[in-house]
């Protein structure tokens, strides 16, 4: 599974990439892997003021139908409808392929995912 340093990761497998107070989110390599082919995706409103913990958006793919969460509160700033249009691209290129753009509330929220290294033994323990 790849895993690509730099990015922050939280347990349910989502990456966050962040940009001075904005951050992307999408699921990880693994995340996209376990689910299959990816048939169909749900993105939250423009606008959407979440907090961590919360649905951002909905995957499904021909074996299952999976809730994606935001690891961070934010307002959604933008939504990458070129993965609603061709969810393949989130199985080819899963983090090229993110979900929402958010403006971060709190970035000390960051301290709570893992790094690129704890992401991976993570994994190991799965």
């Amino acid at each position: 599974m790849e895993v690509i340093e730099g990015l922050y990761y939280s347990k349910d497998h989502e990456w966050v990439k962040v940009e001075g107070d904005k951050a992307y989110i999408g699921i990880t390599d693994y995340a996209q892997h376990s689910l299959g082919n990816i048939v169909y995706i749900e993105l939250p409103e423009v606008g959407a003021e979440l907090s961590a913990g919360d649905v951002l958006g909905v995957v499904e793919s021909v074996k299952a139908a999976s809730d994606v969460y935001t690891p961070v509160d934010g307002k959604v700033l933008e939504v990458n409808n070129a993965i609603v249009d061709d969810p393949s691209l989130v199985n080819n290129d899963p983090y090229g392929s993110w979900m929402a753009l958010v403006e971060l509330k709190d970035k000390s929220q960051l301290d709570n995912l893992m790094t690129a290294e704890e992401y991976k033994k993570f994994l190991d323990e799965e």
